[in-house]
């Protein structure tokens, strides 16, 4: 098929990657290059990178509901438009286009999960599994008929690595669907809005922990945040990150919520709603994400400060 590709992120290459390799890459559109890092020089889109390598033309325009830019896509007389983690909504003219349609592929079981942070927060809401779905892109906010779904088990992943899982299995859910679709073969599910959930996009605040949480809601946030916006706490005042932990019962312990319980080479146990947390990975401002261990060999960490107070 001839397609046009809409993508920004790391999670949208490997569609890239197939759309190339199985069928007419037209063009690619993604957003424009963005400041970066603590030079905040420019820096290219993962998905434009990936593009400039197949040598396609590269559109990144500020609005796609741009008229001038809504008339260049008609031009390609694209059968489908392929949109991953674009990073805008695609107004009614432009969905319009293809023959195929624009097909998404959104990572998490819809309709639960519509929105920005699908993985993030089916982390941290606890859900055992998600997964992915391509779906035919309609006017409201990942609303559109579904296609195909591909399920995982979350277990105790981070964000970072459900992403990464995901991402493949976007990529190979998104082949099946491009070839059902060019066969005239593929199925169209409508979505239960009353089963629907919302995903709402992820800020800083929200990697505070309230140790008056329970020791799994707590811990469910850790991985949820994980890489970013990260989880933290303060320390005497003295902001950290935390990266990692295991839960623990201490029915026989008693202390505040969020009390330093012990220190030890394993990490330290602080007191929650429910049982207790061991945080075996930290770190503190101008220092390296480390082990607990490591991190006592050159800094004291006491029992009885109470974390976020």
């Amino acid at each position: 098929m001839r397609i046009i590709f809409m993508g920004t992120p790391d999670f949208a290459v490997p569609c890239l990657d197939v759309v190339a390799k199985e069928h007419e890459l037209l063009a690619v559109v993604t957003q424009p290059d963005r400041p970066k890092g603590r030079g905040k020089k420019l820096a290219a889109p993962p998905v434009k990178e990936k593009a400039l390598e197949y040598g396609v033309k590269v559109y990144q325009p500020q609005r796609v509901r741009n008229e001038e830019f809504i008339n260049t896509i008609k031009e390609y007389k694209p059968d489908c438009i392929v949109v991953v983690a674009f990073g805008q909504i695609l107004p009614k003219e432009l969905l319009d286009i293809p023959k195929f349609g624009c097909i998404n592929v959104h990572a998490s079981l819809l309709p639960k999960y519509r929105g920005a942070a699908p993985i993030n927060w089916a982390i941290i809401n606890g859900e055992k599994t998600t997964g992915v779905t391509t779906m035919y892109m309609d006017v409201g906010l990942d609303t559109g008929d579904m296609i195909l779904k591909s399920e995982v088990e979350i277990g105790q992943m981070t964000a970072g690595e459900l992403h990464d899982e995901l991402m493949i299995d976007g990529a190979e859910l998104l082949k099946s669907t491009l070839k059902e679709i060019s066969e005239n073969k593929a199925p169209r599910e409508k979505q239960k809005d009353e089963e629907s959930s919302y995903a709402p996009i992820m800020d800083k605040k929200l990697g505070e922990i309230d140790w008056n949480k329970t020791n799994e809601d707590i811990r469910n946030l850790i991985r949820g945040v994980n890489p970013w916006p990260s989880a933290y706490s303060t320390y005497d005042g003295v902001k950290f990150k935390i990266w990692n932990c295991e839960l623990k019962n201490v029915d026989d312990e008693k202390g505040k919520n969020g009390e330093i319980l012990h220190v030890s080479k394993e990490g330290i146990l602080v007191k929650t709603s429910t049982g207790a947390l061991l945080i075996t990975e930290i770190q503190f401002p101008n220092s390296k994400r480390m082990k607990v261990d490591a991190y006592l060999r050159g800094n004291d960490l006491e029992k009885g400060i109470i974390l976020g107070a």
